[in-house]
């Protein structure tokens, strides 16, 4: 089956999305990634305030196969985290798109231009 890929939202070669609202970024992992992932049963996500950077790690992901760097796609600063997912990480399998991993407010949108669009990230995973 083929990995849902949305439009509207951007990419990062390290599968990560975010779904931009005005300054504001929503971002977790593909629908590719949870596929790759498997089973996830932890997500180590960064506080509120802490600050994030377009390439750096802010946290994991774990599954019963793997474990998995997460790769901020934008920089900015925490300003929630999807707590739900302390007590069912497994929502990311679920719908990877639903459940988002950390809200950030962006520093620079346009970081947004060295991603993909959907059509971009759907050429780059069929690769």
């Amino acid at each position: 089956m083929a990995s849902k890929v949305i439009e509207g939202l951007y990419y990062s070669e390290s599968h990560e999305y975010v779904k931009v609202e005005g300054s504001f970024g929503y971002i977790g992992i593909s629908d590719y990634a949870q596929n790759a992932l498997g089973n996830v049963v932890y997500v180590d996500m960064p506080d509120v305030d802490d600050e994030v950077s377009a390439g750096e790690e802010f946290g994991a992901v774990e599954s019963v196969k793997a474990a998995s760097d997460l790769i901020a796609p934008v920089s900015g600063t925490v300003v929630e985290v999807n707590e739900a997912l302390d007590d069912q990480p497994e929502l990311i399998n679920q719908d990877p798109y639903e459940n988002w991993i950390i809200k950030v407010e962006m520093s620079d949108t346009a970081e947004l231009e060295k991603l993909m669009d959907a059509k971009a990230y759907e050429e780059f995973c069929n690769k």
